[in-house]
């Protein structure tokens, strides 16, 4: 029979986890003496305490002095709204779980072999989808940062290596914008430098959808291509490497900077043109002197939006450098050396001569190259929130440079 259970909370990282399980067994007619699921199991999905504080702060609202403390209030809302769209799919969940108990209970029931074998057919069938949704359900529970449901900014740029480089980031660009379109997420270019030749040298997009910044930030680091170069007539094969950045988008970033420290480029904006585009200068990129980071946009037609834009940038930029300050005091105090070999290297991407796509940190990996460039990333994704990690071999070789 299949159950909904909850296997007890242990350590990813040093993120303390509970991993849903769904247990079955289609071979057996009888049910097995599995013990009674419990939603409480002490790790971040602790569905009581979810419920209780849903109720309380539902109480709260009915307070006919509820909207005196705007800000206060708006905050209410939006915990009420991350609060149900915890508990509504895992109540669904239940139910569909109950409701494919019955359905195997009653094939199991069915006196006719051959219409017997049909029914757990269609059982199994129910039984691999709601496996799916779990799945799924799962992967949410991870995402249970600060700034995992917030809009993101992804930025690419093209490494050492001319024209062959930016090719490769503009075909990461497509990649990450088919990946957008198969999850129904929204992304608009925010800047973009084309390359001389081919391809671009950097680009920026604003990405909007659930958890865009919660599933972006896996994709974080330097991605590295092994291909016979199309723009060598010797048609020899070269490496290129591109960075993927991404930074989620704040409202109010909690970051105070001089404006003396600021310097304010503004120029005219690329692309197609329009009115004010391409004939006055509405692009603005904004430059930290003291760190260098430089945040840009031209996709609006003011240059003020743009310029505020370019500020929410910066200043997200700034706080995950802080961030990965901390991380990277973390990891050196209580990481393992072997794991900084690689530096921020996450993943290779080799067309010749064998193909094959592999995450340096998790071990996830696959031979078919058109799927994964067409946008199928998500097992990268989902492997990095699980908390996959990958030890080389000794007898395992090198990737091809």
């Amino acid at each position: 029979m299949p159950h909904l259970t909850f296997i007890a909370p242990h350590r990813v990282g040093r993120h303390l986890v509970v991993i849903l399980k769904w247990q079955t067994n289609f071979t057996r007619l009888t049910p097995p003496p599995y013990p009674p699921a419990s939603a409480n199991c002490g790790g971040f999905f602790d569905l009581p305490r979810l419920i209780t504080r849903l109720d309380e702060l539902e109480a709260n609202m009915t307070q006919p002095d509820f909207w005196d403390r705007k800000e206060a209030a708006q905050r209410d809302v939006e915990e009420v709204s991350l609060l149900r769209n915890k508990i509504t799919p895992f109540r669904a969940l239940e139910s569909r779980a109950a409701d494919l108990e019955i359905l195997v209970e009653m094939a199991a029931e069915e006196p006719d072999a051959t219409m017997r074998a049909t029914a757990l057919g269609d059982a199994r069938r129910e039984f691999e989808f709601v496996e799916a949704d779990l799945d799924k359900f799962e992967l949410r529970q991870f995402l249970c940062g600060d700034f995992d449901s917030n809009p993101a900014f992804l930025t690419i740029h093209a490494g050492a290596g001319g024209t062959e480089s930016c090719d490769w980031a503009d075909m990461l660009l497509r990649m990450y914008q088919r990946w957008m379109e198969r999850n129904g997420v929204r992304s608009e270019v925010v800047d973009i430098q084309e390359g001389d030749e081919a391809g671009v040298k950097s680009v920026t997009l604003r990405v909007a959808g659930d958890y865009a910044y919660g599933y972006l930030n896996c994709e974080r680091g330097v991605h590295r291509l092994v291909r016979i170069s199309p723009f060598d007539s010797n048609k020899r094969r070269h490496t290129s490497f591109a960075s993927v950045d991404v930074v989620p988008e704040i409202e109010d970033a909690a970051v105070e900077i001089d404006e003396k420290d600021l310097r304010i480029d503004t120029y005219r904006s690329g692309g197609k043109g329009g009115q004010n585009v391409n004939k006055v200068e509405t692009a603005v990129r904004i430059t930290h002197v003291p760190t260098g980071v430089v945040a840009a946009c031209q996709n609006e037609r003011s240059q003020l939006k743009n310029r505020v834009t370019a500020m929410k940038m910066l200043k997200a930029k700034l706080m995950q450098i802080e961030a990965d300050k901390k991380q990277a005091e973390v990891d050196r105090q209580y990481g393992e050396k072997g794991d900084i070999a690689w530096g921020s290297q996450i993943r290779s991407y080799v067309f010749q001569p064998y193909q094959m796509v592999k995450d340096l940190r998790t071990g996830v990996q696959t031979s078919d190259i058109q799927a994964v460039m067409d946008g199928e990333i998500q097992k990268f994704i989902d492997g990095k929130l699980r908390g996959l990690t990958y030890k080389k071999g000794a007898g395992e070789a090198e990737d091809l440079d």
